[in-house]
């Protein structure tokens, strides 16, 4: 072989190489992930999941300082420019279009959870190694994951409003949806099981609600609504679109409501077998957990209580809530007059007396705080109550709105 051609092929070799770590190291990136043909190339954003996954193994051996090195500088999701996409940069952006931020009232509310579960610091100052890492494996594959994947679904939804449709612009955003809920199925890597897309396979598997072939029913339905809003965009339907995203966002709260539901079960659990550490780890799961959806959820749980009697009423609005007043001898014309409770706004009568009729108070996300409280990581807990029982009830306000029934939630195995 002479110089020339042996010099040819190394650089042929080394070009190979390099574009083969641009794709992934040696994952097989092909044009599917999970029955979901992408319309555009989102190889570098798939690779993020290797991220997740081998935060997911240094935190289970507590190698906090291995999990921040990954988490803030990236590993496996190199872009051209040889830099790192980075969970952090994902976690720590502002202005997207997600509800955490603008919920909890700060940018990168998803940073300020994970970091403080990595360090140690702030809610999970002074909490266990087993704690942090819960916090921290939840907080990313599923807060992060779930956030980042909503932020893109909604990206392309504004795209689409903007008359951007194609492969480029819409559609290439709904592909990155996928990419950080999904990931790349290369079976070496077995990065298919470290988002969101792999947790609800594992709840539906609690609950009896996935396939014969262990699929969740909520998968199912988010890949199927996936392909429809793909299906939309190329058609330029904006309703199909924004159908599909809400179908997708209801599973979402199916997959974190079965959490939720399954991990209160565990803290009775834990409470009755007086198993404190137990009680802990799960308690930080069911924390985790519930996150992922408060923000979309809680305005759902608000009622309208009352100070004196303690009931919860039937209005539903705070308007309605609020329009409650005592009338001494109001007259109401032929000579009649009326001394009561009536609400302005529903036009009902009440049969409470003037005290309990001036105690209407409308409670935002009260439901929701009961349930926050209770993953609270400095709540002991109740060894008397039954949090399944508690969960369910604060969450049907919810489910009701989403549609969401009884079979969807399933019943915990």
């Amino acid at each position: 072989m002479n110089g020339k051609l042996l010099s040819l092929m190394m650089t042929i070799l080394m070009i190979a190489s390099a574009l083969a770590g641009c794709a992934g190291e040696d994952v097989d990136l092909d044009a599917e992930d999970g029955g979901y043909e992408y319309a555009s190339n989102v190889d570098n954003h798939r690779m993020l999941m290797g991220d997740v996954c081998d935060i997911k193994d240094l935190s289970g051996a507590y190698d906090w300082d291995g999990v921040k090195d990954i988490y803030e500088n990236g590993e496996h999701a190199e872009k051209s420019d040889g830099s790192y996409r980075t969970l952090m940069g994902f976690a720590d952006a502002s202005g997207k279009n997600h509800a955490y931020d603008a919920f909890y009232g700060a940018d990168g509310s998803w940073n300020d959870f994970v970091s403080a579960a990595i360090d140690g610091t702030g809610p999970f100052a002074d909490e266990s190694d087993t704690v942090r890492d819960q916090a921290t494996e939840k907080g990313i594959q599923n807060g992060v994951m779930t956030a980042y994947a909503i932020h893109e679904l909604n990206a392309a939804i504004i795209k689409a409003e903007a008359g951007n449709w194609g492969p480029d612009d819409a559609q290439h955003a709904w592909d990155e949806g996928w990419a950080f809920y999904h990931g790349p199925d290369d079976s070496n890597h077995d990065y298919d099981g470290c988002g969101p897309y792999a947790t609800a396979d594992k709840r539906a598997g609690n609950f009896g609600t996935a396939n014969s072939g262990g699929t969740a029913a909520t998968n199912v339905a988010t890949l199927a609504a996936m392909n429809a809003g793909l299906t939309a965009m190329q058609n330029e339907d904006m309703q199909g679109l924004v159908d599909a995203r809400d179908e997708i966002l209801k599973n979402i709260v199916i997959v974190y409501s079965q959490a939720s539901v399954r991990y209160a079960s565990k803290m009775t659990d834990d409470l009755a077998a007086g198993d404190s550490s137990d009680y802990d780890k799960h308690q930080a799961e069911g924390h985790s957990f519930y996150r992922v959806i408060e923000a979309y959820v809680a305005e759902y749980t608000s009622v309208c209580y009352n100070m004196v009697s303690h009931n919860v009423s039937a209005d539903s609005s705070q308007n309605s809530c609020e329009g409650y007043a005592w009338y001494e001898n109001y007259s109401m014309g032929g000579g009649q007059t009326y001394t009561g409770c009536y609400n302005i706004v529903s036009h009902q009568t009440t049969d409470d007396d003037q005290p309990t009729c001036e105690a209407y108070g409308w409670m935002a996300n009260y439901y929701s705080d009961q349930i926050v409280a209770m993953f609270d990581l400095t709540n002991d807990g109740d060894s008397s109550a039954d949090y399944e029982a508690d969960i369910r009830a604060w969450l049907q306000p919810v489910w009701d709105h989403f549609g969401i029934t009884a079979t969807d939630i399933g019943t915990l195995q």
